[in-house]
């Protein structure tokens, strides 16, 4: 293989853009800088790539997303394009009919703002598919749409009580209506067929693919789950690097089953030790992901103050916490204790200080631990918490592309939450200033898996799509976008135990890199999300180009 210089535009080094050039060989980064003196190094062999003053960067780390998750829904009924409640049912329509022999229809990818109050009843699919079980994840995964022959099979009545993780949306005489959030999806779920491994591997290679068109050269997986047929997504990466179609490194995080006890540690232990020295130069599966709360948008997420009604009135709800303060920092210390990872999900304030509690409980029976747990999501933080990531050295994984004025916001976030939290959301430059580590991620496929899409949105705080002059959502809270590119790069390469591999273009790193069409540090930062992914390198090899 012959040494590669990119040369002629600027790199990114370090949160800034200057001139240069790079020079690779052997998969590695052999040069940075001066391009006399990076040509020199190379050799005079060297194939010559003309950036054309555009803009080469460190591969993008994802340090929240759900490529298997995705790419598998891909495969299925796949609604995350759809527009409306209306194109949604026109898609499962067209679906059903070209697949008339599946024995259920599933999927997911509808918007809750698509449906009054988020919650589409069953009545819609039973006229559209009355034969056949249809359960749809919605986009955001934490509940599902159902039709009546699917309720039917798992027996799902009017008598039938809500679980203690989630809520079976009712209609007036106390009928399930249709709609499941968090744990009551998997009443109906465990009834449908089985995922197979193969089924899982293809996922992977879609969604591989999906990422690598975004300049996404690596990510934490953060939802490895053992499906009930027993097909593990742990087997779907270790499949990958046997088959040698794995392209992208990888962290896993193992899911926390939060209907299980302690007893399921040895189990995770061996899944993550399935994962030998052998397969870590792509894949490593030492984190866990513990959910500690559901979502604003149904009313699950865990916080400190009720939630508001439709009218404005306080109720009794509060959300849930899918595991208890006290059993959450047992489960965090044997986590600590055994080296592993703790990636949780924590959306509401009062999980984000369980979570911070958990931690800080780790800490303290585990003084010499190195493990990097983070907390993901970070909807809404208390003030008095916002010092203790640093503290705790416990990273804030953030997704920004969530804070922004859109419909799930506007019409199903603010009018419920409580009045003195509606300041509180997505605190990103509190976080900074604070201190905290910034990791940073898409949760594709419940947003956009662009990392430039979230970048700009974290600089901005305005859509990608919005004019300059849109309301900016909690303007204060806006960060650089020196900081939000470390983020997406070093700061989740941190997060993976990889911060010596990748993220940073300098001498000895993989050579993990994507070419942009443009230098967004020359330009207006509301173009940001203008900018398109040239082309995407893994190890020195391209792994995708644009047409």
């Amino acid at each position: 293989m012959r040494d590669i210089v990119f040369a002629g535009g600027n790199y990114v080094t370090l949160g800034k853009s200057r001139p240069g050039a790079i020079a690779i060989r052997d998969g590695k980064i052999l040069a940075v800088g001066n391009e006399h003196e990076v040509r020199a190094a190379a050799s005079d062999t060297a194939e010559i790539i003309d950036v054309k003053g555009k803009l080469v960067s460190p591969g993008f780390v994802d340090a929240h997303l759900h490529p298997v998750m995705a790419g598998r829904e891909m495969a299925q009924c796949d609604l995350t394009e759809a527009t409306s409640a209306e194109d949604s049912l026109h898609r499962i329509v067209a679906y059903a009919a070209a697949h008339p022999d599946l024995p259920w229809i599933e999927g997911g990818g509808w918007t809750l703002d698509h449906f009054e109050g988020g919650v589409p009843s069953k009545e819609l699919l039973d006229a559209i598919v009355p034969d056949r079980p249809v359960l749809l994840r919605n986009r955001d995964h934490h509940g599902s749409w159902a039709n009546s022959a699917a309720l039917k099979i798992a027996g799902i009545t009017s008598d039938t009580p809500d679980p203690l993780d989630g809520r079976i949306e009712r209609g007036p005489d106390g009928s399930p209506s249709g709609t499941l959030h968090e744990g009551a999806s998997l009443l109906v779920s465990k009834h449908a067929p089985e995922t197979r491994i193969e089924d899982l591997y293809d996922g992977l290679l879609r969604g591989q693919e999906v990422a690598a068109r975004f300049g996404i050269t690596g990510w934490q997986d953060a939802l490895l789950y053992k499906h009930p047929g027993g097909a593990d997504a742990v087997d779907a990466y270790r499949l990958a690097i046997e088959r040698g179609t794995l392209r992208s490194r990888v962290t896993g995080a193992i899911l926390w089953d939060r209907s299980r006890g302690l007893e399921q540690l040895e189990d995770i232990v061996e899944r993550s030790q399935r994962v030998g020295p052998e397969y870590h130069e792509w894949f490593r599966a030492d984190a866990v992901k513990v959910l500690v709360d559901g979502i604003i948008e149904n009313y699950t997420a865990a916080i400190s103050e009720p939630y508001r009604d439709s009218c404005g009135h306080s109720t009794q709800n509060r959300g849930l916490s899918f595991l208890d303060a006290e059993g959450l920092k047992e489960v965090v210390a044997a986590l600590d204790k055994q080296g592993l990872q703790a990636h949780f999900h924590a959306l509401g304030d009062r999980a984000v200080t369980e979570a911070l509690d958990a931690v800080e409980h780790a800490r303290r029976l585990n003084p010499a631990s190195r493990a990097r747990h983070h907390l993901a999501h970070l909807q809404v933080v208390l003030e008095k918490d916002i010092p203790r990531f640093a503290q705790l050295q416990a990273s804030a994984n953030i997704q920004p592309h969530w804070a922004r004025h859109e419909p799930a916001m506007d019409e199903l976030t603010l009018p419920f939450l409580p009045s003195s939290f509606a300041e509180r959301q997505y605190p990103f430059a509190d976080l900074l200033a604070s201190g905290a580590r910034l990791v940073a991620g898409s949760d594709w496929p419940v947003s956009s898996a662009n990392p430039l899409e979230g970048i700009h949105v974290a600089v901005n705080r305005i859509a990608e799509h919005e004019p300059a002059d849109s309301r900016v959502f909690l303007p204060e809270q806006r960060i650089p976008l020196s900081v939000a590119w470390e983020a997406y790069t070093s700061g989740s390469a941190f997060i993976n135990g990889r911060e010596h591999q990748i993220g940073r273009l300098a001498p000895g790193y993989a050579a993990d890199l994507v070419v942009l069409d443009r230098d967004p540090f020359q330009g207006d930062p509301i173009d940001i999300a203008e900018t398109v992914v040239l082309s995407t390198w893994v190890d020195g090899q391209c792994v995708h180009e644009r047409d």
